[in-house]
């Protein structure tokens, strides 16, 4: 092979090296330029409260005592007239006078405005309102993600059960909840040293470590004077969610056992009580349970209004026909419920009024009355009806579901 054959064989191959290299760079720079869109595209705006946090500045605020809305908006420059216009238009949805001292209220003001934008006012642990200020005035409530977390535990109830539940790290909401799925199988005041419980629980947070409260109860167990109470939630055929033990039987009455989340029982049913504010012995034909004034009253069973007015001795007073059978009376309030009135059809558990003291009362509670057949009974000695048991369609079902959970149960104590 001649000299001048090899130089070009020498100069093609160095040819098809260079093209090979440009392409490859060029490839690489287009891979790069790829991967800097990809990054580009999936960085998103920050929003706080479905506002653009990116181009708004925050400022908090702790309202002090006697501090209005209008002295807050009037602080940060908004006018007079203006005030009154925004307070005027979110009054439907917002009542700027709820506010209250020792909330933090936050103000969202953009980048190129003098004055805030928005006022945003917390109502609880995760909802929030959202006031807009300048020329678009509106009042919208907005909610932060919960997120559900599932818990279990167990103990031994050595005293007072909402003290037993604490040391084993639940809360007293949940205690009272336990007491609510269990208010007619276990007469709480009977508690026993040494009876003991199980419960799988969900709470729920925000912000990842903010507890807002508890959702709802799972699954528990009472074992009370060496009795198993378990006890599961399940939808019923009418679509209403309540608790059933092992053989699909509801553990809820017709009836509450009590009118109310009180705080004692300061009087019992008697034939012969001396009266704290009338000075003589007399019959006591009803339970009082104290509690603070305010605490929402419940009626205890479906029925309808047939009373709702105040009397000297009962004080305001809401009274229930249930059936043809039973009647109940809820006395002393410190009002009664808006539109709680004569015919008015109410629920199991419906707010019918608020604890008080007025008529002849020396304290806070409400004096519950009951009814059978037209006389009065001690609602604590009655054999109330169970409510219905699950239907036969949904117990195949229900046996799935609970007994899984009623597994998990039993090895929380093993």
């Amino acid at each position: 092979m001649s000299l001048k054959k090899n130089a070009w064989i020498a100069l093609a191959a160095l040819f098809v090296l260079l093209i090979i290299w440009v392409l490859s760079s060029k490839n690489e720079r287009v891979t790069v330029l790829e991967e800097q869109e990809e990054v580009a595209e999936i960085v998103q705006p920050r929003v706080v409260l479905t506002l653009p946090a990116d181009t708004l500045r925050f400022e908090k605020h702790s309202i002090a005592s006697g501090e209005s809305f209008g002295a807050l908006l009037g602080k940060r420059g908004i006018g007079t007239a203006q005030i009154y216009k925004i307070a005027a238009a979110v009054e439907d949805q917002f009542n700027v006078r709820r506010i209250r001292a020792g909330i933090e209220v936050q103000f969202a003001t953009g980048d190129s405005s003098l004055f805030p934008s928005y006022f945003i006012y917390p109502e609880s642990k995760y909802e929030y309102w959202i006031i807009g200020l300048q020329d678009s005035i509106y009042a919208k409530k907005v909610e932060k993600e919960r997120e559900v977390r599932r818990r279990a535990i167990s103990g031994t109830i050595d005293d007072a059960l909402y003290l037993s539940v604490g040391r084993s790290g639940g809360t007293q909401a949940l205690a009272m909840s336990l007491v609510e799925v269990y208010a007619w199988t276990i007469d709480f005041f009977r508690l026993q040293k040494g009876d003991a419980f199980s419960v799988i629980y969900e709470e729920e947070y925000v912000d990842d470590t903010v507890y807002v409260g508890l959702k709802r109860v799972v699954a528990a167990n009472l074992t009370h004077m060496g009795n198993d109470f378990y006890s599961f939630p399940y939808e019923n055929e009418l679509g209403f969610h309540d608790y059933y033990d092992e053989e699909g039987r509801s553990l809820r009455k017709t009836f509450l056992r009590a009118p109310l989340n009180f705080t004692r029982i300061s009087s019992r049913y008697s034939g012969r009580r001396f009266h704290p504010v009338q000075k003589r012995w007399k019959a006591h034909l009803g339970t009082d349970y104290a509690a603070p004034t305010g605490t929402p009253i419940m009626t205890t069973a479906d029925g309808v209004i047939i009373a709702a007015q105040y009397t000297s001795a009962n004080g305001n007073y809401v009274k229930v026909r249930h059936n043809s059978t039973y009647t109940t009376q809820y006395l002393h309030m410190s009002k009664i419920k808006p539109g709680i009135k004569n015919g008015v059809k109410v629920k199991q558990g419906d707010v019918i009024g608020y604890v008080g003291s007025t008529g002849l009362a020396t304290g806070p509670h409400v004096c519950y009355r009951f009814w059978v057949n037209g006389k009065q009974v001690d609602p604590y000695k009655q054999k109330l009806p169970d409510a219905k048991p699950l239907t036969a369609d949904r117990m195949d079902a229900y046996q799935s579901y609970m007994t899984r959970l009623k597994e998990e149960l039993d090895s929380l104590t093993q």
